[in-house]
């Protein structure tokens, strides 16, 4: 049985302020073009000794902005990442929404993917957890294998041979871009820099933005009516959480790769709408399990957990929980809200000038985080990214940035 510990009555205050201020913080990163969550858990973990705050309400802070950014990184993607009409169908499916004019029901469809996730996850990481305290020594001793398998099932749930050629040959290019640059030396300008923040910027920013350069931008969006039953909602929701379950526990494993697992429970009437409700469950759910494992294993699944080790947080899980649950209430609205206005802003603006000024931001990103070097492996990485673009697979293949690696050692 799990057992949990008790946090004394005194601190729930403190713990209740630094939530509330992480779900703050995570809307401002969520909504950054780039700025992925395990940077910014990064610079708040730097910044905790300035701050002089406590390790379990900072931990609490850094959970809840890492859950309430896998609420709203979903934002920037839809509103900046649009392809003209005529690229619809080889952009990922919020996109197709978004050209359609459904992009308010896109946002609502995320929100309420990763909020179902979010509470299907809650009670199932107990149970898994559990199991997983049996099982898990001895797939720590076949991880390489089982990782390989994972890629291999990336590349077979591909719907044509040219496609799972096009998924190997693009996990191959990702692996051995991950083989040269996760080991190389960087100089950063802030003091928690690393060389993820220009590979993710490359493989999976770049080349959406580089095509929407050529986009007319947002078009006008219609009503938020949802295309999708209740039903339909919690089958896609459930399949993400399934996902996060199938790779929370699992070293360099994200959640797009639990999106793509969870795929074949979502091919209903609605693929498309289906497909945006489970990636973001998946987003939402993994960083659950994540959670749960390094409370369980003390093994840091993820870049906010690893941040929370280096910030010397302990693993009390109640309070961690209880600012999870927080996040996701927080960021469920902060999508709708921050959405559509968003969607409103973004259409607006010149479109190209705006997209310009994002790959700008990208580039200073990189060489925040990883100096001179960072801008030449986000270059790297965005030849690598438009791979899968172009030869027609899913992008998450690139994963193999970090899987590839992993298996290889």
């Amino acid at each position: 049985m799990l057992s949990f510990p008790a946090v004394a009555p005194s601190v729930g205050t403190a713990l209740l302020a630094y939530t509330l201020a992480g779900c703050a913080l995570g809307c401002c990163s969520g909504l950054v073009p780039g700025l992925h969550a395990n940077n910014f858990a990064f610079l708040l973990a730097a910044a905790a000794p300035a701050l002089d705050a406590p390790p379990l309400p900072l931990g609490c802070a850094m959970v809840a902005a890492g859950v309430v950014h896998t609420f709203l990184d979903v934002v920037p993607s839809l509103a900046l990442g649009v392809t003209d009409a005529a690229m619809a169908a080889a952009a990922l499916p919020g996109h197709t929404l978004v050209a359609e004019g459904r992009g308010r029901e896109a946002m609502r469809l995320s929100a309420i993917g990763s909020g179902l996730a979010l509470a299907i996850a809650l009670p199932v990481a107990v149970v898994v957890t559990a199991g997983m305290r049996v099982t898990y020594p001895h797939l720590r001793e076949w991880l390489p294998v089982l990782l390989a398998g994972v890629a291999l099932s990336l590349v077979l749930t591909e719907s044509t041979n040219r496609r799972r050629l096009a998924g190997a040959v693009s996990f191959a290019l990702a692996t051995a871009l991950g083989l040269v640059a996760l080991d190389a030396p960087t100089d950063p300008v802030v003091s928690t820099g690393g060389i993820l923040a220009p590979l993710f910027a490359g493989l999976f920013g770049v080349p959406v933005l580089v095509d929407a350069l050529g986009g007319a931008g947002v078009p006008p969006q219609g009503d938020a009516r949802l295309g999708l039953s209740g039903r339909e909602l919690t089958g896609a929701a459930a399949a993400g959480a399934g996902g996060g379950a199938a790779v929370g526990y699992l070293p360099g494993v994200s959640a797009g790769v639990a999106a793509v697992l969870a795929l074949p429970a979502t091919a209903g009437r609605d693929p498309t709408r289906e497909y945006v409700v489970a990636t973001s469950g998946a987003n939402t759910a993994t960083a659950v399990f994540a959670l749960f494992a390094y409370w369980s294993f003390d093994a840091a699944r993820s870049g906010v957990l690893v941040a929370l080790d280096d910030a010397g947080v302990p693993a009390a899980l109640p309070p961690l929980l209880s600012a999870v649950v927080i996040a996701g209430a927080v960021g469920a609205v902060a999508v709708v809200l921050l959405g559509d206005a968003a969607l409103r802003v973004v259409g607006g603006l010149p479109h190209a000038q705006l997209v310009a000024a994002v790959l700008a931001g990208l580039a200073l990103l990189s060489v925040a985080f990883a100096g001179v070097l960072g801008l030449v492996v986000c270059l790297a990485a965005a030849a690598v990214g438009f791979v899968p673009v172009r030869l027609g697979c899913r992008r998450v293949h690139l994963m193999g940035v970090l899987l590839g690696p992993l298996v290889i050692a």
